[in-house]
């Protein structure tokens, strides 16, 4: 019914049925994997009224016991989700259905679904930095890029009380620089492509 995806690694479909309505997928090395897909399979859907809860468990290193944490959800709406798991090994867990199940080994995660009623679902609030960027990773670089030159910039900044003349340099108002800081976002907001022309 369900898949599990770690990039640079086979498509794992064993997941073990834990109950009639609680499956778990074993992550080996651990400690490598960033983010996991979890999706439907295609052949069965979700029984009317239901999706399906992510958790996402990592043993505790000095109790061995499994901490669970909510990941997000899937439906037959949304057959699929990618959740950023490399900051969830430590901190404290919520509510599971999972019990007091083990874990395999210290070095080996488990990614739990639950089938539950889509009532229930919307009402979990899923850990927020599991939550992946929907932000373009260019778009991202470039308000990076943004700040590091406003910031740059701004850190010579000096009245014109503090001006020491000098006829070799030219200075440019920071006024200047920050509306063309706030122009170019405003048009990257509005064509993220607008540049290319």
């Amino acid at each position: 019914m369900f898949g599990c995806l770690v990039a640079g690694r086979l498509v794992q479909t064993d997941a073990v049925p834990v109950a009639q309505d609680k499956f778990v997928f074993h992550l080996s090395d651990c400690d490598q994997v960033n983010h996991v897909v979890v999706f439907m399979l295609g052949t069965v859907a979700f029984p009317a009224g239901t999706g399906g809860a992510v958790y996402f468990s990592f043993p505790e290193p000095v109790s061995g016991s499994p901490v669970w944490q909510l990941l997000g959800f899937l439906s037959n709406d949304k057959p699929s989700a990618i959740f950023k798991i490399s900051g969830l090994k430590s901190g404290e867990g919520g509510a599971h259905p999972f019990g007091m199940m083990a874990s395999a080994s210290p070095s080996v995660a488990q990614v739990g679904v639950s089938v539950e009623p889509l009532e229930q679902l919307a009402q979990q609030t899923p850990v927020t930095s599991a939550a992946v960027s929907t932000v373009d990773s260019f778009l991202l670089f470039t308000q990076k890029m943004l700040d590091s030159l406003y910031n740059f910039a701004s850190s010579f900044a000096v009245t014109q009380a503090q001006m020491t003349p000098n006829p070799t340099e030219t200075f440019i108002p920071s006024s200047c620089i920050l509306k063309w800081y706030e122009n170019f976002q405003r048009r990257m907001a509005q064509n993220p492509n607008f540049w290319k022309n």
